[in-house]
């Protein structure tokens, strides 16, 4: 408001250096008061709307990236992670166990949960993607032995697999 006050100040005098009076100055910074006051609530509204606006806009764009997503469906080789593994720290920050259905992707965004179905038996497990594989790693997923074992390839070690995506989260 200061700024405004010294504009008004300004003001006081017309441009030929003489002062206006008294009372037409009093009017006159009451009427720039309110316009600057008009002028800021209206800057706060359209400042409110554009945040709306790119709030919608942003989840317009996560709902077709998801559409997309959940459209996919993946086939390759899966494996199943080494027990050194276990304690530590996956991608997400998550700690990783052979107890919890997890998985490692390079394919599908973390937090991605994947209906994973081995080719050789049609026996499926959902599991979270909360980590990623090594980028030389050619395989399509990675799972948790808890999981390799309900999808009966402990043994073998690899399994033909289909991941269908159930959701993003």
């Amino acid at each position: 408001m200061f700024v405004l006050d010294i504009f008004i100040s300004i003001l006081f005098f017309n441009f030929k250096g003489v002062a206006i009076g008294l009372s037409k100055f009093i009017a006159l910074k009451k009427y720039l008061h309110h316009i600057f006051n008009v002028a800021f609530i209206l800057f706060l509204l359209f400042s409110l709307n554009m945040n709306s606006y790119a709030q919608s806009s942003s989840d317009s764009l996560n709902y077709n990236i998801e559409k997309k997503i959940k459209s996919r469906t993946l086939h390759g080789k899966a494996s199943f992670y080494s027990g050194k593994f276990e304690g530590r720290k996956t991608a997400n920050g998550e700690i990783f166990s052979q107890n919890k259905k997890t998985a490692a992707c390079n394919k599908l965004p973390l937090g991605t949960w994947v209906l994973i179905t081995n080719q050789s038996n049609y026996k499926s497990e959902i599991v979270k993607i909360n980590d990623r594989l090594h980028a030389k790693n050619k395989r399509l997923i990675d799972v948790a032995s808890s999981v390799a074992k309900k999808l009966d390839f402990y043994k073998k070690g690899l399994a033909n697999v289909t991941i269908k995506v159930v959701s993003k989260s």
